[in-house]
């Protein structure tokens, strides 16, 4: 089986539909999300790049229609019009890295309906988890306020792969470095790791566990303090790293607290690195952090030199998932859109342009910018094909950065942060009045019974 069959059932049934329905005509479907979680000043666009290999990569093939005739209970032969089905449409999307805003489309695909059906729950599932994570990893930084941030989240991420996204998230909002060997190397970004209690634990006492991982380890290392007493741990790794020589030790030597009162153990390691001429020695802190966390502990002046986030970052602990939705707006030349309670959509494909102080302005896709600052959603593929070559790490990363920077201060803060709002063109809201219309007008229609033969 192929990731054809990465899609819920429904995706299936409405895909055999529309084929028996002789219903290929073209679809444009757009994904967005409709509110920010709580405590979100804004999201960083992300899993394009994912959703792009799997979208170039689709094609049905006979084990999948055999899967797919296995989970409707029907004969394979039911399921042939399936067979073969590859994605040949268009995607306009936000490249990785930008920021968005409520309402705003991340992505939208244009393909014959049951391609663009088929492929909403692959490309859902991967926007929707990886900009909740770039979301959090950038606040991450921002609460850091240039002080370096490594990822430590591999070992409770939701399985292998979210744990390599994380990593690679994380690079792209700024960490300096991931604990993720795998990620590291596919990356081109710093390994970094120290060790666990469990090694001091195996030795007869912390200072000969010190000594020992001194001992392979020359060059810089980082001393875990906190298995037993903490104030102590660290007297003992002062000493040992007093010890080392010089030029080994450099300046990349660390001690790591991963528990208690972070901000007064960092005081008093401070102190005591200092006390016994050891000034270049770092303090990195980790143990439940994240962009709360950190925003505490930089506000209180504490003197952490690196923060590593794990697990409430790699989850994002407080926003797990974001209101996303991947829906029909125009098939077939006929703009549509949905009239549900709170889950009204805007009809027509779309453009965002983004203003100054996020000001932005949502149009229909064909009109004019109207001097409404820059589009975008940029096409990266066409007839299932990519138009141009997978950016780089650095470029996202520079891309974000740009973003940051002009994203204002209520929209930055940690907490209680208070997001802009895209704002629709007039074009937009006056085809959403009369489509709403036709639709009241069609539902609204008395029922005409058949004339008797």
């Amino acid at each position: 089986m192929s990731e054809a069959t990465t899609t819920d059932l429904y995706e299936v049934t409405m895909a055999m539909s529309y084929l028996r329905e002789g219903m290929t005509g073209p679809a444009t479907f757009s994904l967005f999300v409709r509110d920010l979680p709580p405590e979100r000043g804004f999201l960083v666009a992300a899993g394009l790049e994912s959703a792009l290999d799997y979208l170039s990569g689709l094609r049905v093939g006979p084990e999948d229609v055999d899967a797919f005739a296995s989970a409707l209970h029907r004969p394979p032969r039911d399921l042939q019009p399936l067979l073969g089905l590859a994605f040949t449409g268009d995607v306009r999307a936000v490249p990785e890295g930008r920021i968005v805003l409520a309402g705003e489309p991340l992505l939208e695909v244009t393909a014959p309906l049951p391609q663009a059906q088929l492929v909403e729950t692959y490309v859902l599932n991967q926007l929707s988890h990886q900009t909740a994570i770039a979301s959090k990893a950038a606040r991450c930084v921002l609460a850091a306020a240039g002080h370096p941030v490594v990822d430590f989240s591999l070992r409770r991420a939701h399985g292998p792969q979210a744990g390599f996204q994380a990593a690679r998230l994380g690079a792209m909002a700024g960490f300096a470095g991931t604990s993720n060997v795998a990620a590291a190397t596919a990356l081109g970004i710093p390994a970094v790791g120290t060790m666990a209690h469990s090694y001091v634990e195996a030795f007869a006492t912390e200072e000969e566990a010190f000594r020992a991982f001194v001992r392979c380890h020359p060059g810089p290392v980082t001393l875990l303090v906190d298995t037993y007493d903490t104030e102590e741990g660290i007297r003992v790794a002062a000493r040992v790293l007093r010890d080392v020589d010089h030029a080994a030790r450099g300046s990349g030597s660390a001690v790591r607290l991963d528990s208690g009162d972070l901000g007064a153990l960092a005081a008093r390691a401070r102190s005591i690195l200092d006390s016994v001429g050891l000034p270049e020695v770092r303090i990195i802190a980790s143990g439940g952090l994240d962009e709360y966390a950190v925003d505490d502990l930089v506000r209180s002046g504490a003197p952490i030199d690196t923060y590593a986030v794990g697990t409430r970052v790699g989850v994002s602990a407080d926003a797990p998932y974001l209101d996303s939705a991947y829906k029909m707006v125009e098939y077939d030349g006929r703009p549509v859109m949905k009239l549900s309670s709170a889950k009204v959509t805007a009809p027509g494909p779309k453009q965002v342009f983004r203003r100054t102080a996020y000001a932005d302005v949502i149009r229909l896709a064909d009109e004019q910018s109207q001097g409404d600052g820059t589009p975008l959603l940029e096409t990266v593929m066409c007839g299932g094909q990519r138009t141009g070559s997978r950016p780089t790490l650095d470029a996202c990363r520079e891309r974000l950065a740009a973003d940051l920077a002009g994203l204002p201060p209520a929209a930055r803060r940690i907490r209680n942060p208070v997001a802009p709002r895209a704002t629709a063109s007039e074009h937009l809201s006056a085809l959403a009045r009369r489509v709403r219309r036709h639709i009241d007008e069609q539902t609204s229609a008395p029922y005409a019974r058949p004339a008797s033969p």
